[in-house]
């Protein structure tokens, strides 16, 4: 890892451990391993008074060694029904981790648009047809019935189980 990077790394860790009290759904944002600043984990908090509500979801965070001229890679190991991510993959169709990445995004910011996401999904550019079709036909019940289940099923428990 490049100094640079490192020192961009503990720069995000020392802001998101000041900023920790004021993120109430963004439970855990930390290197997985205290040696490896280019791998972390997250965990997002099911948004209260949506169908996410009560659920922890895991993130997988990957760090490019380009990093922030790159988009870290980040994924679903908590299995989640929602239009925008691939429920086998946990893979996020999110354009801030395409093709509007810019460097001056950060890890914590990145964890607030996909929390912003679950509740503001875009049925558009699905990677789950299913739980798109449901949007895209007004069936908002239906759909939020779905999400509810899997929350129930996947996301209730401890995260560490896939």
């Amino acid at each position: 890892m490049s100094s640079a990077v490192h020192r961009r790394m503990l720069k995000e860790y020392m802001a998101i451990q000041k900023n920790a009290a004021t993120r109430p759904h963004l439970e855990l944002l930390e290197p997985i391993q205290e040696d490896d600043l280019l791998h972390w984990q997250a965990i997002l908090l099911g948004t209260a008074d949506s169908a996410y509500e009560g659920g922890r979801f895991k993130l997988d965070i990957v760090i490019p060694t380009s990093y922030p001229i790159q988009s870290p890679t980040i994924r679903f190991v908590t299995k989640i029904c929602h239009p925008n991510v691939h429920f086998k993959t946990g893979e996020i169709c999110l354009d801030i981790l395409k093709s509007e990445w810019t460097p001056a995004w950060t890890l914590e910011s990145v964890c607030v648009a996909i929390s912003s996401l679950l509740t503001n999904p875009e049925p558009s550019s699905p990677l789950n047809c299913d739980a798109a079709n449901l949007l895209r036909c007004g069936d908002t019940a239906g759909y939020n019935s779905l999400v509810k289940m899997y929350t129930a099923l996947y996301a209730t428990g401890d995260c560490d189980e896939e």
